[in-house]
């Protein structure tokens, strides 16, 4: 039972550094793409950022932990496949430039391998609801938002001269920058720890979905960790060739972002810090005009996040299909 325990926090922060290095791109895509930070200080300065909003809150990692099944009703071979699958879109997805979610891919997985086990009668209907509706809605939020404050920011600066607002706002983009990896830490790192305190809880170590501290703080260095690899292909992507970017660009998409993910964090909703960064950069994008947008891009987007969920669910259902019928857990 220990070594099957361990496995899991093996594989979760795995997943945690995969998470990491995918979306790194989410906090660094355009603050490097407007070159107001060169890449590698702009990753140092993202993997500390990461680090310290992870530490926000644990609202996130309870509602991961028992939204979709209850933990006393699934195996560890659930757990392993589902972190296994997430573990594979991740890694098939950075290496094909594509900005998807790995909270998508995620619960894609836990929904697949549980339903292998027990069937659809296992999953928490309600808590599906919530962390659906969280993410379908906040992407939408992403393009409204980073619209509304792009058209704010033109109305209030936009007689200043074209130099004049770089400089300033090329700084204002550090700021945003470093707000949205600390966002993108309070979210996307709760996730790891969810999945490590359901197998706690699964397993008998722990009789309720509280975090451990040393679950926090591993999770944390694994998140921050990935970062450091940096998603140069997705990096290049959201910054380069969905839209051409410039400091008050990136200010925009970044500041609204971050206020979404951390509202979300604090009322514990996991969204796709991917597809709230991705949709915010839209919304700034069409303020200059809509053929600013690579709408070619942007669809290749849009079709990898439709895949995500069925994608993941089918390969934890193999998986944990594949793991039982070979008697391992």
């Amino acid at each position: 039972m220990h070594e099957i325990l361990i496995l899991i926090i093996v594989l979760a922060v795995v997943f945690d550094i995969a998470n990491g290095w995918h979306d790194c791109a989410n906090a660094i895509a355009t603050v490097v793409s407007t070159k107001v930070l060169s890449p590698m200080v702009a990753v140092s300065l993202a993997a500390g950022m990461n680090i310290l909003g992870a530490f926000l809150t644990t609202a996130v990692a309870k509602t991961v932990g028992t939204g979709i099944v209850a933990p006393l009703a699934i195996t560890n071979v659930v757990i392993i496949s589902a972190l296994l699958s997430a573990i594979l879109w991740n890694i098939i997805t950075i290496l094909m430039g594509l900005p998807v979610s790995s909270s998508h891919a995620l619960f894609g997985g836990i929904a697949g391998a549980a339903m292998a086990h027990g069937g659809t009668g296992i999953l928490n209907t309600g808590g599906i609801v919530k962390i659906l509706t969280s993410l379908l809605i906040s992407p939408v939020i992403g393009i409204i938002f980073g619209y509304l404050f792009m058209k704010l920011i033109l109305y209030l600066f936009g007689h200043l001269p074209p130099g004049t607002i770089s400089k300033y706002f090329g700084r204002l983009q550090i700021l945003s920058s470093s707000l949205m990896a600390f966002g993108h830490g309070s979210n996307d790192a709760q996730k790891a720890m969810g999945i490590i305190t359901m197998a706690l809880v699964s397993g008998g170590v722990l009789t309720s979905v509280e975090v451990p501290k040393w679950v926090i703080l591993i999770c944390a260095a694994a998140m921050g960790f990935g970062t450091l690899f940096g998603g140069w292909k997705i990096i290049k992507t959201l910054g380069v060739k969905m839209l051409k970017l410039e400091p008050i660009h990136g200010f925009a998409a970044e500041t609204s972002s971050t206020a979404i993910i951390i509202a979300a964090s604090h009322w514990g909703l996991p969204v796709s810090t991917t597809h709230v960064v991705s949709t915010a950069i839209l919304g700034v994008g069409a303020t200059k005009r809509l053929s600013a947008v690579r709408w070619g891009i942007a669809g290749k987007i849009v079709l990898a996040w439709v895949l995500t969920l069925p994608v993941c669910i089918g390969m934890a259902w193999g998986i944990q299909r594949l793991l039982v019928s070979y008697h391992i857990g």
